[in-house]
Formats: C-alpha cells, sequence, structure tokens
C-alpha cells in the first residue's frame, strides 16, 4: 500500500454571502394543484437557489470520484478518510440550505394554513438529517 507522506487537505464546501441571499429566494409556494384537482407537493426554488444547490452537488460528485480514485490508487487510509469527512460536511451544508428554504416558505405556509402535522413531518426530517 502507498503511503502518502503529506495528507491532501479537506475539500470543504465555500459558502459565501450570496448563499443566504439565495435562500431567501426560495418561492413562497410549496404545494401546487396538479391536473387532476389534487395537491401535488412540490418546491419552488428560485434559478438562484437551484443553481447555487446543483454547483454545491456536482463538487460533492466530484469529491466522490477523487474518494473513488484514491481508494483505487491504494492511498493512506487516513486520508481517504479524511476527503469522506470532507464531502459529508458538503452534503450535510446542501441538507441545511434545503430545511433552511423548507422551514421558511413551506413549513410557515402550511401551519398558517392550519396545518399542524408538518411540524412532525419536519421532526421526522431532522431527525433523518442529523443521523
Amino acid at each position: 500500500m502507498d503511503h502518502q507522506s503529506h495528507p491532501k487537505e479537506p475539500l470543504e464546501p465555500s459558502v459565501t454571502p450570496s448563499d443566504d441571499h439565495a435562500t431567501n429566494q426560495h418561492a413562497a409556494a410549496c404545494h401546487a394543484e396538479g391536473g387532476d384537482g389534487k395537491h401535488v407537493r412540490k418546491s419552488h426554488h428560485s434559478q438562484e437557489m437551484k443553481s447555487n444547490l446543483i454547483s454545491r452537488l456536482n463538487r460533492v460528485e466530484g469529491q466522490i470520484r477523487g474518494i473513488k480514485g484514491l481508494i483505487e490508487k491504494d492511498t493512506y487510509c487516513d486520508d481517504v478518510l479524511t476527503q469522506i469527512a470532507a464531502a459529508q460536511s458538503a452534503l450535510n451544508s446542501v441538507g441545511k440550505l434545503l430545511l433552511e428554504g423548507h422551514m421558511k416558505s413551506c413549513i410557515v405556509e402550511r401551519i398558517q394554513a392550519g396545518e399542524h402535522e408538518v411540524v412532525d413531518e419536519l421532526l421526522v426530517t431532522v431527525r433523518k438529517l442529523m443521523k
């Protein structure tokens, strides 16, 4: 096994001031009426928010491919684990942005509409994110 003497720096997600702005751009309506008159659960992100999320996910995808390459090259385990931690952190940041937008729009709307069961739904989602 090839042991590297200098571990690579973890690839951390970049957080820019526009991230908060993108979250605030989340559109108001999280429910739409389908063609059959039934309510369809759907998010409505601004184009800026979508671009931000897709860009972050593309970086995570690249990190995962990089990790696969490190394993194929028999890279020192600690270095691979560091990169895995960085990829997990980047993916968690995507989840946090989505959760924030969801809470500020969909959850607030549904509570205002009297759909208080949405709080239980949110708690289940938060528990999943915190595993």
